[in-house]
């Protein structure tokens, strides 16, 4: 998924300086985005207030939306460097097409993960056959210096492996939870599970105690230690945690992000993860310019244009504002 503000602001995300070495809870605000003709987004990472969580750089919600009588997600070729992209849905479906010549249809609790690598294009969009509703999450993942020149590649597993307690079943995104691993490519300590959560459940989920953590409230009426958290918010947890409370007064759904914080920091601009802003200005130029991103095939549409850069230099701002 493309960031499609048209001025974006760049970021300064990671390194540990500001990382919370003790448990808190933060709740954080989404700040609402459009996507396309007729999506609108909750964006929760980057935030006003924190940049990142572990390697977790960016984070959309969006839906429920009733999309029976509307094209749905339309989302045109658009560059990515530095990342990784999850995509993940509880409702509808996604067609993901890019420059390696991926086209994948993306379903409810499958995972599609795109690794950019040095450079890679991609498409999304709902197909023009396509479920009444659409809801998900899409996220991005920074890669270490020493993964971000890696090969480009597109990553699809419909089965994923699951964690069971009494009403909770959690599906293991990405790294390891309880004992239960996914297969998904990973390149830093991480974490990522989508929590089926049923009425009436109270349980403690088990934590890494060197992992920062957050979760992202997807449906229903969930307390995160404590803390009511409503669809469309995240709630920041900090590290030092081995258990995490749930408890659920309706059945709910909701994602828990975590990870060994982030050592480097990062400039984030548009759909960019670099190190410089000359990384940021070359990738950019050659986007422009139809080099070293490569083609996507087969989507009914030219390519996003990239925004202008600021006027004023991508200075770091560590991982809090």
């Amino acid at each position: 998924m493309s960031n499609l503000d048209r001025a974006p602001v760049p970021s300064v995300c990671g390194g540990r300086g500001f990382v919370v070495a003790e448990p808190v809870r933060e709740l954080l605000s989404p700040r609402l985005v459009k996507l396309g003709e007729s999506t609108e987004v909750r964006r929760l990472l980057p935030n006003l207030g924190r940049r990142m969580i572990g390697a977790w750089a960016f984070v959309d919600h969006y839906g429920p939306d009733d999309i029976a009588d509307e094209p749905g997600m339309q989302v045109p070729p658009h560059p990515h460097m530095g990342l990784q992209t999850v995509s993940w849905l509880h409702e509808g479906e996604v067609l993901h097409r890019d420059s390696t010549g991926s086209l994948q249809t993306i379903r409810p609790k499958q995972l599609g993960l795109m690794t950019s690598g040095r450079a890679i294009s991609h498409s999304e969009e709902s197909p023009k056959s396509h479920a009444r509703f659409l809801h998900g999450a899409q996220l991005w993942v920074a890669l270490p210096d020493e993964h971000r020149h890696t090969d480009p590649g597109f990553e699809h597993h419909p089965d994923l492996p699951t964690v069971t307690a009494p009403g909770l079943t959690a599906t293991v995104i990405l790294g390891a939870l309880d004992g239960s691993s996914s297969p998904g490519t990973t390149f830093t300590p991480i974490v990522g599970a989508d929590l089926a959560l049923s009425r009436g459940a109270d349980v403690r989920l088990p934590l890494e105690p060197d992992f920062e953590y957050g979760v992202l409230a997807m449906s229903g009426e969930v307390h995160v230690d404590g803390v009511p958290v409503l669809p469309g918010s995240m709630l920041y947890l900090g590290c030092g945690r081995t258990e995490l409370p749930l408890r659920a007064e309706s059945d709910a759904g909701i994602m828990l992000l975590g990870g060994e914080p982030f050592a480097e920091e990062l400039i984030m601009w548009w759909n960019f993860v670099g190190r410089t802003q000359q990384e940021i200005e070359q990738a950019r130029e050659a986007w422009m310019k139809g080099t070293r991103f490569g083609e996507v095939k087969g989507y009914d549409g030219g390519p996003l244009p990239a925004p202008e850069l600021p006027p004023v230099p991508l200075k770091p701002r560590g991982r809090v504002r």
